[in-house]
């Protein structure tokens, strides 16, 4: 049941289900792998609905529809059309399987759409990654922080991976900063934490996602059915072994992990952009990023989408591995809960493009006010990109395609100004 699977998901569905079989534990055909492979290749996307599995015996339910596909039941999604699976077959000139002995249980268990939906929620975080630091610097020096607080020598002390590449991001983005060189001798001695903690919150997020990329990876390249067919057993002979490599607790406790963290950095994102449009905290900057306050809202109702956004996140934080629901008579009495894990994730990644969307926005705008004084180069040209697509907010006009375009922005338009960070 559920809404179904975006094309995206069904062909890594597909694909990581190939990719088990091809493993050599699961008794299937050479052939039958090899179909999977063909309509990958010809767009076959079955319709798979998003619900129905509880992540242990496999994504049994969703899995099976996927593999009435492979039959030649059903119905898919083929150039751009719903039409039944059989018809997509013919026309791509493809016989559907004719399942023989263990084939059928081989199609349908295993975690691939638990880690179909999480793999590709956790590749879209690791592009945000870099992106976060991106962002965070145009606010630091828009609001006029110090870089202090990012001093190599400090993240030596307590030498987290994640944390010391955030530094030196943002140690290397705020270099030869203008405007950074028009305070450094003001007195302030140190920012809060949304900005003075930047790297220690981004580098956690960071090495979350690098612990959840090796057992993810591992994952995908397991094999995940049951029972496993070994060829040859102690005794010469091929043996039937029966375990619980479908069980998805490897995957559903990492999502889980990496949706806290997606909130984390929503959340510090969040407060950044309150800082940004609070005259009280911004240093000067007019309220709500407008000139002209009370006649233009500017601002306060974009904050309050980020607002709303992280609360969503932290909705979706309480972890689903923690839960479990007896099935099948008592047999299944733990499950995993990874495709809701999965599907979370999926969700606060979403969110969290918006709120650092929203965050540049607002950070580019107090630039804008901060002219004649100028960024460093990096961060003047992050300004420009989004520039060529937003224009800055002189009077209140609606803000939903301005926050689009800079998801935009963020999520395509600087892969090169990202080739440089670490």
């Amino acid at each position: 049941v559920g809404e179904l699977l975006a094309s995206p998901t069904v062909r890594a569905l597909i694909l990581l289900r190939a990719n088990c079989l091809a493993c050599g534990f699961s008794g299937v055909r050479r052939e039958t792998v090899e179909l999977l492979l063909a309509m990958l290749a010809a767009g076959i996307h079955p319709h798979v609905p998003s619900q129905g599995s509880v992540g242990a015996s496999g994504d049994l339910a969703p899995l099976a529809h996927l593999a009435r596909a492979v039959m030649g039941e059903g119905e898919v999604e083929f150039r751009g059309k719903t039409v039944p699976a059989a018809e997509a077959l013919a026309a791509s000139g493809l016989a559907p399987a004719v399942f023989e002995a263990k084939e059928g249980l081989a199609l349908i268990n295993g975690t691939q759409l638990t880690t179909a939906v999480g793999g590709l929620a956790l590749a879209r975080l690791l592009s945000l990654l870099k992106a976060a630091d991106l962002v965070a610097a145009l606010t630091i020096d828009a609001l006029k922080g110090t870089d202090a607080a990012f001093d190599p020598r400090i993240h030596a002390a307590r030498p987290h991976p994640g944390q010391a590449a955030a530094a030196a991001n943002l140690r290397a983005l705020l270099a030869d900063s203008p405007l950074r060189e028009s305070h450094r001798h003001c007195g302030v001695v140190q920012d809060a934490y949304a900005l003075r903690c930047a790297p220690q919150v981004h580098g956690t997020v960071r090495d979350a996602a690098a612990h959840a990329l090796r057992v993810v990876t591992t994952e995908m390249n397991s094999a995940t059915d049951n029972p496993m067919v070994f060829a040859t057993g102690p005794d010469g002979e091929g043996e039937l072994v029966s375990g619980g490599n479908f069980h998805a607790a490897p995957v559903a406790l990492v999502f889980d992990l990496l949706t806290a963290a997606a909130t984390d950095l929503a959340s510090v994102s969040e407060r950044r952009t309150e800082r940004l449009v609070n005259p009280s905290l911004s240093g000067a900057l007019p309220a709500f990023l407008v000139r002209e306050g009370g006649l233009h809202s500017g601002f306060m109702m974009i904050h309050v989408t980020a607002a709303a956004l992280v609360s969503e996140c932290k909705s979706n934080s309480f972890p689903a591995s923690v839960d479990s629901i007896p099935t099948s008579a008592g047999k299944e009495d733990h499950v995993s809960m990874g495709p809701i894990a999965a599907r979370k994730l999926a969700r606060n990644v979403a969110n969290l493009e918006n709120v650092l969307a929203i965050e540049l926005l607002a950070a580019a705008q107090a630039l804008d006010l901060r002219r004649p004084l100028r960024s460093s180069p990096p961060l003047e040209e992050l300004h420009g990109r989004l520039r060529a697509k937003v224009a800055p907010w002189d009077a209140d006009r609606y803000g939903a395609g301005d926050i689009a375009a800079a998801r935009e922005v963020l999520v395509s338009g600087v892969d090169d100004l990202l080739a440089r960070l670490s």
